[in-house]
């Protein structure tokens, strides 16, 4: 008898965690709120060409921008409705925090102390990086185990300063730390010769190069990484649901480029016989309602702003004035670490 009990008991459990895993979801308090004001609050780097930058009639491009368009696209079916506000290093978390904007997306990298304490969730990688350093040619030093006693131009607040510590005492370089509150005032000091190298992100020293030196040949990236710096978007956390959103974008990006799916193609595609394409685009199972959202959540991200590959060609790769190869960043299945996992 307790053991038809037991099996009883076995089954009604399955067959509802079955019935719960089916059920839409309740579009939670951030979605409400971003519909409410017909707007998505985004924060951004206020000035780091390739990832985040406005050009002088106010317009916004870069990888980490067009996460922010996806999003729009996805939750309120147009890319341009999102308020951008440019936060520097010190001030993104608190910002996040306090609920003056909905998500993000600032080239910020994923840690255990970030993650685990600040009140926040991030949502996915959307860049592998790693620290580096720049110098000017002319100081003849080719690499960063060269660098004993120099003066190091770094950003405050950031996981830059502690790698450099970390680092200079590992390799008993005593690297000399010449440290500023700003993006801005960092690029200044080192350009004005104040300090022998700079370090940041690798990317972000090649955005930098590219942006603000004279001449970016005069200046060289050594090939040294001393961090992983996996970057990407996060929000509040408390709004499961929105962070289910913003995760899920990305992850149909990245999954869209796996199967083929583009910009240009994406209306076409839908009359895909690919049963994994059919699921992405909506057309054979509607995956949006366990979302909070309409069948056509992952196809209005895609017809906004591409793929993952097309997002990162566009805006950091190898034809862009960064020149970032794909590198970490390509798919799984082409040797990177881009991995999704599947939209069903």
């Amino acid at each position: 008898m307790l053991k038809k009990i037991s099996q009883r008991a076995a089954l009604g459990a399955a067959l509802a965690a079955g019935v719960l895993c089916t059920m839409p979801a309740h579009a939670g308090k951030t979605l409400d709120a971003i519909k409410a004001r017909g707007q998505l609050v985004c924060g951004v780097n206020p000035s780091l060409p390739g990832f985040a930058a406005a050009d002088s009639q106010g317009n916004w491009s870069g990888l980490d921008v067009d996460v922010c368009k996806a999003v729009a696209a996805t939750v309120l079916s147009d890319a341009s409705k999102i308020k951008w506000t440019p936060l520097n290093a010190s001030q993104r978390f608190a910002v996040l925090q306090s609920g003056e904007i909905d998500m993000l997306s600032r080239n910020t990298t994923w840690t255990l102390t970030r993650d685990a304490s600040l009140g926040l969730h991030f949502t996915g990688v959307t860049y592998y990086d790693g620290q580096g350093f720049m110098v000017p040619k002319k100081s003849k030093i080719t690499s960063a185990t060269k660098l004993k006693g120099a003066t190091v131009c770094v950003q405050s607040g950031t996981t830059t300063e502690k790698n450099l510590n970390d680092y200079s005492k590992a390799m008993k370089l005593n690297m000399k730390p010449v440290v500023f509150d700003t993006q801005e005032a960092t690029n200044k000091a080192y350009f004005a010769g104040r300090c022998q190298a700079y370090t940041t992100d690798a990317s972000g020293l090649a955005s930098v190069r590219n942006k603000e030196a004279s001449n970016p040949d005069d200046h060289l990236i050594l090939p040294e990484l001393i961090s992983k710096e996996p970057l990407g978007p996060s929000v509040r956390r408390g709004d499961d649901e929105f962070f289910a959103i913003v995760k899920w974008v990305v992850f149909a990006l990245i999954e869209a480029e796996e199967y083929g799916i583009t910009q240009a193609n994406v209306d076409q595609m839908k009359s895909s016989t690919d049963p994994v394409v059919q699921r992405i685009l909506g057309v054979s199972e509607d995956t949006g309602k366990l979302l909070g959202l309409d069948k056509d959540w992952a196809y209005r991200a895609i017809k906004a702003v591409g793929n993952y590959g097309e997002i990162f060609e566009r805006n950091v790769g190898p034809k862009t004035t960064l020149k970032l190869p794909r590198g970490a960043n390509n798919l799984w299945n082409k040797g990177g670490l881009m991995y999704a996992p599947p939209v069903r």
